[in-house]
């Protein structure tokens, strides 16, 4: 094909089981590649799981009802998560409207979607979103290194099979990927860092102004490992100045919450909307990101462009690690004595946090949004031209 070809807007579907509720990073990747995908001239639709209030009337979609899961329907829900209930008729409606169309979730409305793209001769591409230690953690399993070997190979089988093109938020998970056998072309590309967050610093609420200040953003569940970061404030030599604020929602808030009073820590523990959220960032001090499993890990990736210093996990089940400029953000992963030493530096270095503040924001330039749906974009396009 020829440039002025190569070029044309495209009609880019994406699938995914939920994109209304931007309570996960799947679905805030989602809804940010749509933003720029459209301001790139694009046009874009959604097949999801959604009702009629929560749907833009701006941009048509196709809106699924929600498929009840017996027995784990609530375990599933409290972690932010949900399934689109398959409905053939209106994906086949999608699918024919679409130049390309982008399956971001493996679960049954990407094994249906796939199998009638194929059929009706319609390109398409995958994401691999879901590591399986995000499920089985949940159910106390995180470490049965057999099941979550399983998981991917049932992942492979299920969808990634079928997919000649896969998207793969960090080196980190191409490489499990290429141990388990997935045989697609595999796209190394960051989900991308929301413009927004940029290098700022605002002055802490009075209550705060002689503390030092611990962010962590993420959902509250195992895998997240907060309680490793709760365990290192108390062995911490400071720990009378630091206060803690979790940013996040899900099932073991109050399981967290019994662990701070046994503890003696004072700690917040809320959801924060994006512009809170840029606020709090703002005004914080330092940033911890102690989970064992990440595929790439947005909320640091936001932390340390705001002109956070992070301290991240060297876990083996996590991308995160990438991020850190020095061994001084690092600490052995579950480990709260190691954690509560980095933490210590910090708060005894002032100069040097100072120092590295700039450096981490300047980092997060690898990772603009707009270069990375740039990225994904010549892989629509790949698969498009592949299929002609």
């Amino acid at each position: 094909m020829d440039n002025s070809t190569t070029q044309k807007p495209m009609k880019i579907l994406l699938v995914t089981d939920q994109y209304y509720m931007a309570n996960n990073g799947t679905t805030i990747t989602a809804r940010r590649f749509a933003t720029v995908l459209r301001a790139h001239g694009h046009e874009v639709r959604v097949i999801s799981y959604g009702t009629p209030e929560q749907a833009d009337p701006a941009y048509p979609g196709y809106l699924l009802k929600k498929q009840y899961i017996p027995i784990f329907d609530k375990l599933v829900c409290s972690q932010g998560m949900l399934f689109a209930k398959v409905d053939k008729g209106l994906l086949e409606q999608a699918l024919r409207w679409a130049d390309v169309a982008h399956f971001l979730t493996p679960f049954a409305l990407s094994h249906a979607g796939i199998k009638l793209a194929r059929k009706l001769g319609v390109p398409y591409t995958a994401a691999f979103h879901v590591q399986p230690e995000n499920i089985t953690s949940s159910i106390y399993l995180g470490n049965v290194g057999w099941i979550n070997k399983g998981i991917y190979y049932w992942f492979r089988h299920y969808i990634y099979k079928y997919c000649t093109h896969i998207h793969c938020p960090s080196a980190f998970i191409a490489g499990q990927l290429k141990r388990f056998g997935y045989q697609g072309q595999l796209h190394v590309i960051s989900n991308g860092i929301d413009p927004d967050f940029q290098y700022r610093k605002e002055p802490k609420p009075a209550q705060l102004q002689d503390k030092f200040l611990i962010v962590m953003v993420g959902r509250l569940s195992r895998e997240k490992r907060q309680d490793v970061l709760l365990n290192a404030v108390a062995k911490s030599r400071c720990r009378d100045r630091i206060r803690i604020i979790l940013a996040g929602s899900g099932p073991r808030k109050k399981h967290i919450e019994k662990q701070a009073a046994r503890l003696g820590l004072p700690v917040t523990i809320r959801f924060f909307p994006k512009p809170e959220l840029m606020k709090l960032l703002a005004q914080a001090d330092l940033y911890v990101h102690p989970a064992d499993v990440e595929i790439e890990a947005m909320s640091c990736m936001e932390a340390f462009a705001s002109g956070l210093v992070p301290v991240i996990a060297n876990s083996p089940k996590s991308a995160t690690p990438q991020f850190a400029l020095d061994q001084r953000s690092l600490f052995r992963a579950g480990d709260s004595s190691d954690l509560a030493e980095k933490i210590d530096y910090w708060i005894e270095h002032p100069e040097e946090k100072a120092r590295m503040e700039p450096l981490y924001a300047a980092s997060a330039q690898k990772y603009r949004l707009e270069d990375c749906v740039t990225k994904a974009e010549e892989m629509f396009r790949q698969a498009i031209a592949e299929s002609r």
